[in-house]
């Protein structure tokens, strides 16, 4: 006679990205002993590969390419699928800033975590009055293949290899180009050619991007100070 199923629970959320509703599960036992090996591994592409599997597994809904999902989506699938595996709530070890030396352990609800916009970003950067270019947001296969760290410093070559596979289209009134008809080589020759001033204006995409983000009110006990810390990424929560 075989062994019983166990239910497991079955929870929805917005992908940020997009404003889809998925359903998803926690993440089982299996997957948690793939996340610890590749903790214990302490290697960036192993823990964010790692991160994807789970991620891939616990996604019920139908049609859901994690490859091809944002990083903010990624860090937000998985914060909530933490979440609800294993307890909405983690401690952090934070150093106050006014001295930068003590440090102070904080629990965060990750319930109160979100993907915070900026006002000012767009998708569309706005070359010359002819020339549009049109980015989509790089994917975490992507960023992987850029030796992406989650520090964000990588170098020149890997920089333009991120910027060039992050365009989506380039077009004008009375035409478009999409990067899906175009080769890696066009594409970065294409971006060789931006002055200065436009390069600024697609490094400003990066930057005001969506992101994981949340503050927290914090109190050195040595000083008395309070400061605000703004923890961004997913590797904060489970520094």
């Amino acid at each position: 006679m075989p062994l019983p199923k166990i239910n497991t629970p079955i929870y929805e959320l917005e992908l940020p990205s997009t404003k889809k509703k998925i359903r998803y599960r926690p993440f089982l036992v299996k997957e948690e002993k793939i996340l610890i090996i590749a903790m214990e591994s302490e290697d960036q592409k192993q823990i964010t590969t790692a991160i994807k599997t789970v991620i891939g597994n616990c996604i019920l809904s139908r049609g859901i390419k994690v490859e091809q999902l944002s990083t903010f989506d990624i860090e937000f699938l998985f914060l909530n699928i933490r979440g609800k595996s294993v307890g909405e709530e983690v401690e952090v070890l934070l150093t106050c800033p006014d001295d930068e030396e003590t440090q102070v352990s904080v629990v965060i609800n990750l319930d109160d975590i979100k993907v915070q916009s900026d006002k000012n970003h767009s998708r569309d950067i706005v070359l010359d009055e002819n020339l549009t270019m049109r980015m989509k947001y790089p994917s975490l296969d992507e960023f992987i293949k850029s030796n992406f760290s989650f520090d964000g410093k990588f170098g020149v070559d890997e920089s333009f290899q991120l910027i060039a596979s992050s365009v989506e289209q380039i077009y004008n009134e009375e035409e478009s180009w999409n990067s899906s008809d175009c080769s890696k080589k066009e594409m970065l020759d294409f971006i060789e050619q931006l002055s200065s001033k436009q390069f600024k204006e697609v490094e400003n995409f990066f930057e005001t991007m969506p992101k994981l983000s949340h503050t927290v009110k914090l109190k050195n006990p040595n000083t008395g100070v309070e400061s605000d810390v703004v923890l961004e990424g997913l590797s904060s929560f489970f520094a």
